[in-house]
């Protein structure tokens, strides 16, 4: 029976949450404040917290701080109110498993918490690239995809995520894959791109010693090494036609047969193929096999660019400036207002990829702990500057992150149209008007 730690000073929410829980098993202790929390922690040993933002005698992350000092790796789960839903997401950068927003929804709830008992907090090791720190939004595209994600994650279905190019397809993959039944065994990515012809059957199924020249050994393909896993084909419309029947065959099969071999060899692997091409197009033209197309495209998930994702750019500037401050020895904490416009008003052609590395010049040119118009590349002021001045797309920015805001906080409220309205600071016939004028399913 796992045990967990509810740090909540609402005494009405926390005697019904307690309730709740215990009724699905769990044990559970309660505190109302950080100090009485730390106490617990000296004489308890917990699986899980579930952790108010907002304490009588603190913030939650003061006690992820103890948590760090210690060196304690409990999954922590921040519980939090609309209104302090960013600062509860900067969270996760300190390694927080994930976070939820009151009124807490019962299911929502139980899924995050199964997620975060599946983690050894003695194995867990986070990295600055490790999938386990990417943040993948709040926006209802990201919303969206998160969904879909933790639909297909424990299938064994084939996904195909389609997106421009630096949108994060990898990223999503080694999501899936750590939310899949097959998280405990192997996460192998291949480029397709940068298969040649000639390379791509060996890389991919392996070869026999002396099959050709430079076969000095025995070499085990990709498929053998993900068996049991998940294999990542990143750009699979560049694979060859030939490449194409072979990879087919092994997917239906389950064998492949190594260059150069006689006998087959059995392979138990899960493809998610991610391009920034349209396969469908593709199919059409006939540079992509139909049946292949069909066995891989057994479930589909558009990601969508860094300019379509409202109000997640933020996110990810604070996030990617975490990151690089760790990277870099940097202490960056603030961008500044002109920054942060210009940031927004930017195409971001390169999507998160683009992003990341902007950010990452940027905390490493910061001269204090506040990112400047100067620590930007000069030719990113000069288009976002000319983008910020065309007052059509402002207006467009402004509309899409107002209906943004709108949806959540009808999905945070239940629908509750009332509720809604005065969160926004708006009235209720006000609220009706937005909903028709951006065609907001009810």
């Amino acid at each position: 029976m796992a045990k967990i730690l509810i740090v909540e000073d609402d005494l009405t929410f926390s005697q019904s949450l307690s309730s709740f829980l215990e009724r699905h098993h769990y044990e559970v202790i309660v505190s109302h404040r950080i100090t009485d929390a730390a106490k617990q922690l000296k004489t308890h040993i917990f699986d899980l917290i579930l952790l108010d933002y907002r304490l009588p005698d603190g913030t939650g992350l003061d006690l992820v701080k103890v948590l760090h000092t210690t060196g304690n790796r409990i999954p922590v789960i921040i519980m939090t109110s609309f209104n302090d839903v960013r600062t509860a997401v900067t969270s996760i950068k300190m390694g927080v498993f994930d976070y939820i927003i009151k009124p807490v929804n019962p299911d929502h709830l139980m899924m995050v918490i199964k997620d975060a008992l599946k983690i050894d907090p003695l194995k867990k090791v986070i990295k600055a690239d490790d999938d386990l720190r990417f943040i993948s939004g709040t926006s209802e595209q990201s919303r969206k995809i998160d969904q879909y994600i933790r639909l297909v994650a424990p299938t064994n279905m084939s996904v195909i995520l389609q997106g421009e190019s630096g949108t994060g397809k990898e990223q999503l993959a080694r999501k899936i894959h750590r939310l899949s039944k097959r998280a405990n065994k192997a996460f192998v990515a291949i480029d397709c791109g940068s298969l040649s012809s000639e390379l791509a059957a060996s890389e991919l199924f392996g070869h026999i010693k002396g099959a050709f020249t430079g076969a000095i050994a025995d070499k085990k393909g990709l498929f053998e090494l993900a068996s049991g896993g998940t294999l990542f084909l990143d750009e699979v419309g560049n694979l060859s036609y030939e490449i194409q029947v072979k990879l087919l065959r092994a997917l239906q099969e389950k064998v492949i047969l190594p260059i150069g071999g006689g006998n087959t060899r059995q392979v138990d692997v899960r493809i998610i193929a991610a391009t920034n091409d349209d396969l469908g197009k593709s199919v059409k033209n006939q540079h992509f096999r139909t049946d292949l197309y069909h066995r891989l495209n057994e479930f589909s998930i558009m990601v969508p660019p860094l300019r379509k994702r409202g109000d997640d750019i933020q996110l990810f500037i604070r996030h990617f400036i975490e990151l690089s401050n760790e990277e870099l020895g940097k202490s960056v904490k603030f961008v500044s207002e002109e920054v942060m416009e210009i940031l927004l008003g930017y195409e971001w052609p390169g999507n998160l990829r683009e992003l990341k590395n902007t950010i990452k010049r940027a905390v490493l040119l910061a001269t204090d702990d506040s990112i400047e118009k100067e620590a930007l590349p000069e030719e990113m002021v000069f288009e976002a500057r000319t983008y910020l001045n065309n007052d059509f797309n402002l207006k467009s920015i402004q509309e899409e992150t107002e209906r943004d805001l709108i949806i959540k906080t009808l999905q945070q409220t239940g629908n509750n149209k009332s509720q809604a309205a005065k969160l926004l600071n708006i009235d209720r016939k006000t609220l009706y008007k937005k909903i028709t004028r951006y065609n907001i399913e009810e």
